[in-house]
């Protein structure tokens, strides 16, 4: 069983230790001893800076100034190592800002382009619109909302579109990458995340594949997802200002939010089901992908209870669209294969066909796109829907 011990416990007694002989040297006017002491406070704020992530840049700011000082005046061999300790981690803080700004997206997708799911819309937006509102103190927006349900059901394109429709920052992160490419320096990626978010308010962070947080607890890489987890729950834990304007929320997806635990759960007490689209939402999702098509030919109807019978996704219904759309494609442009051969700025002068949308091209299309899903796996996220959901 591994053991993670708090460092940041003796650290601090090390600090207040070395702090008290450093303002006696100086109260002495020893300022060559105060140096030395200094240097050592400065190794001491730098330890505790990789111990704790949260007030990372308050102790790096209070190691520069004792660096500072320690600096003034004739250079000492006491002093040089220090800095370049310090210096790097000065540069490591700006690797993991830029690799926290590159998560940024710009998201153009707005609530019009998703169908359906009108009520999960409908919340969301009001945890907006209250997050921006003047308002009692006592009167709190969410700050973060846990998405669950089957893949493939609009989680990622409502995180999208809360952003789009707010021409706000868009951070699309998913936490297997966080642990696997920065393997321990997650909860610094963590950190710098957060903190660039609340610089660039409004602002949206979307959290993908959320269970791999849960991820084996053995070994290393289970005290890696350990500290991931406790570090995004302090981060969760500090967006609570109630005098903030501003909106910083996240927004969490999962597929399997029965790996979650308790402390995950109760910093998303709103946690809202997207299910499997109901027929209106498969209408309106098939109108949306074939939309600047003729489809009058089409029975909506007879298209929505069939991809209700195959467990049809969101996603899958896109599939299902997209080969509609090449069987048309075919039929209107038989040799259009043989194209491959001109160049690519001759064929950027030309014009696809394109034809009315028939049902005989949906008939090859539903025996192509398979759910994987079965009856027994849309009922075990129904009851932990009726058990946890909000």
């Amino acid at each position: 069983m591994a053991i993670t011990i708090d460092l940041t416990i003796p650290l601090k007694r090390e600090f207040e230790k070395a702090n008290k002989q450093f303002e006696e040297a100086k109260a002495k006017g020893e300022t060559e001893e105060a140096k030395k002491v200094a240097m050592v406070c400065c190794n001491i704020l730098i330890q505790l800076a990789k111990s704790d992530p949260n007030k990372k840049l308050n102790y790096l700011e209070a190691a520069r100034s004792y660096k500072n000082f320690a600096d003034s005046g004739p250079k000492h061999e006491s002093s040089t190592a220090p800095i370049s300790n310090f210096e790097q981690t000065r540069e490591e803080q700006k690797d993991l800002a830029g690799y926290a700004e590159s998560l940024i997206s710009k998201s153009t997708v707005t609530w019009k382009d998703i169908g359906g799911l009108d009520t999960v819309k409908v919340r969301i937006m009001e945890t907006i619109v209250i997050a921006g509102l003047k308002k009692p103190l006592v009167i709190k927006p969410d700050k973060g909302i846990l998405l669950f349900g089957p893949p493939g059901t609009g989680k990622t394109l409502l995180a999208a579109a809360a952003a789009g429709s707010l021409n706000a920052t868009f951070f699309n992160v998913k936490i297997s990458n966080v642990l696997s490419k920065y393997f321990g320096e997650s909860t610094k990626l963590i950190t710098a995340l957060y903190e660039t978010a609340r610089k660039k308010q409004p602002s949206i962070v979307f959290i993908d594949e959320f269970d791999s947080i849960t991820l084996s607890r053995d070994g290393e890489s289970g005290d890696a997802s350990r500290k991931v987890l406790s570090t995004l729950l302090s981060e969760l834990d500090g967006f609570q200002d109630k005098k903030s304007d501003e909106l910083l929320l996240t927004l969490a997806a999962t597929n399997a939010p029965w790996d979650l635990d308790e402390a995950i759960l109760s910093r998303f007490p709103l946690r809202i089901y997207i299910p499997l689209p109901d027929p209106t939402t498969c209408r309106e999702i098939i109108k949306i992908q074939l939309k600047g098509l003729d489809i009058t030919s089409l029975n909506l109807d007879r298209l929505a209870d069939t991809c209700i019978k195959k467990n049809y996704s969101g996603r899958d219904i896109q599939f299902l669209c997209q080969e509609a759309l090449r069987s048309m494609i075919r039929v209107h442009n038989p040799d259009l294969y043989k194209k491959s051969e001109l160049p690519f700025e001759e064929l950027k002068k030309q014009t696809l066909n394109v034809g009315p949308i028939v049902t005989e091209y949906f008939q090859s299309a539903f025996e192509k796109v398979k759910s994987p899903l079965t009856p027994k796996d849309i009922e075990r996220f129904r009851k932990w829907n009726e058990e946890f959901g909000v």
